[in-house]
């Protein structure tokens, strides 16, 4: 079982992904943007975060860059439904973070959290 940050601003989503991940067995803290997801991250310690790309206040990649900062071995996925702020992702989040593209299926996404987890 891993700790898990999940940070999503849309709601349903975030309620999605939270039961998705609970329901593999992990440990899941929900968060609705950028600004309390890093205050999580100062609070707590994580396996994983899960961040959506855009979010207010405080987007995916600046977050993933703060957490890679702080915590080097905490594995990041970063989560989009655009192409084009996919592709800036891949340039300009931590070198070892995931990008996954919105739609995604949540059997696919577990088994890719999993995955990233074991590595």
């Amino acid at each position: 079982m891993a700790r898990i940050l999940l940070a999503e601003d849309d709601d349903s989503m975030r309620a999605f992904l939270k039961r998705a991940l609970e329901r593999a067995g992990h440990d899941v803290e929900a968060v609705g943007d950028g600004v309390d997801a890093l205050a999580a991250l100062i609070a707590d310690r994580f396996d994983l975060l899960l961040a959506d790309i855009v979010m207010p206040g405080l987007d995916g990649i600046e977050l993933a860059r703060r957490a890679s900062d702080d915590d080097p071995a905490m594995r990041v996925v970063l989560i989009t439904g655009f192409a084009a702020v996919a592709l800036r992702a891949h340039s300009e989040a931590p070198s070892a973070a995931q990008v996954l593209t919105k739609p995604i299926h949540l059997r696919d996404l577990v088994s890719q959290v999993d995955d990233i987890l074991a590595a």
